[in-house]
C-alpha cells in the first residue's frame, strides 16, 4: 500500500499568498482558486477588481488540472487543435490555460486554477502560488 500526499490549510495559505504576491506585483485583477486532487475547492479568492465569471471561471480550471493529471492548457490545445468532440466529456469544465496541478512525488496533490488575465499570465500565478511549496 502506498502513502498518499495531500494538501495541508498551511499550504493552502502559502499558494494563495504567493499567487496573490504574483498578480499585485502586476497589476492584475484575478480570481485564485486551489482544489484538492479530486479538485473539490479549497480556496477561492476574488482580488478586487476580477470580473464576477472569473470565480466560476477559476474553479473549473483548478478541477481540470486536478482531475485531467495535467495542464488545463493541454484541452485547451486538443479544441483548438480541431478535436471539438472533446467539448462533450462528462463533467470537465474550464478548458483553457490556467488550470495547473500540484504534483508532488510524481503524484497529483491539488491544483491551482487562475482566471482574469490573458491565460498565459493566469498560469504565470498559478505556477507562482504552487512554487511557494518548494516541490
Amino acid at each position: 500500500m502506498k502513502t498518499k500526499s495531500f494538501l495541508e490549510l498551511a499550504d493552502v495559505k502559502a499558494i494563495a499568498a504567493a499567487a496573490e504576491a504574483e498578480a499585485l506585483k502586476n497589476n492584475w485583477a484575478v480570481t485564485i482558486a486551489i482544489s484538492d486532487d479530486a479538485g473539490n475547492l479549497l480556496w477561492l479568492q476574488r482580488l478586487d477588481g476580477a470580473a464576477a465569471l472569473s470565480s466560476h471561471i477559476a474553479p473549473a480550471k483548478a478541477h481540470t488540472a486536478a482531475m485531467g493529471r495535467r495542464d488545463s492548457k493541454v484541452y485547451e490545445d486538443i479544441i483548438n487543435g480541431g478535436r471539438t468532440a472533446f467539448l462533450t466529456a462528462p463533467t470537465v469544465q474550464g478548458l483553457l490555460e490556467g488550470g495547473v496541478p500540484i504534483v508532488k512525488d510524481g503524484h497529483v496533490i491539488g491544483a491551482v486554477g487562475v482566471s482574469g488575465v490573458k491565460s498565459n499570465e493566469d498560469a504565470q500565478i498559478a505556477k507562482a502560488g504552487i512554487a511557494a511549496l518548494g516541490l
